[in-house]
């Protein structure tokens, strides 16, 4: 289900990601998990669905990004990123 609505959300290319990992992580329901993520990249919750909105917001944080862009963080590094945005361990994190 979690996969389905992240899907839905518009996966890396909005905030679907993001949401997903709070449900699955934290135990959030998907209204607490958006408002969290909101809360914290200091977006309104109409904007987490917005593509344009969150790719300009995904690079100026470096989290990762659909498309490739020169000196973006990619890959396990945004996950670190996404973790210390978000307050989450992230167990592949853990391993290095």
């Amino acid at each position: 289900m979690s996969h389905a609505l992240a899907s839905g959300m518009g996966g890396i290319r909005t905030t679907g990601d993001l949401v997903a990992r709070m449900q699955l992580r934290k135990k959030m329901r998907l209204p607490q998990a958006k408002q969290y993520v909101a809360d914290k990249l200091k977006v309104g919750l109409d904007d987490l669905a917005d593509s344009t909105v969150m790719r300009a917001l995904r690079e100026e944080l470096d989290i990762g990004v659909i498309t490739a862009v020169p000196g973006a963080r990619k890959g396990i590094e945004a996950k670190r990123n996404i973790a210390a945005l978000l307050d989450v361990e992230v167990p592949c994190l853990k391993r290095l």
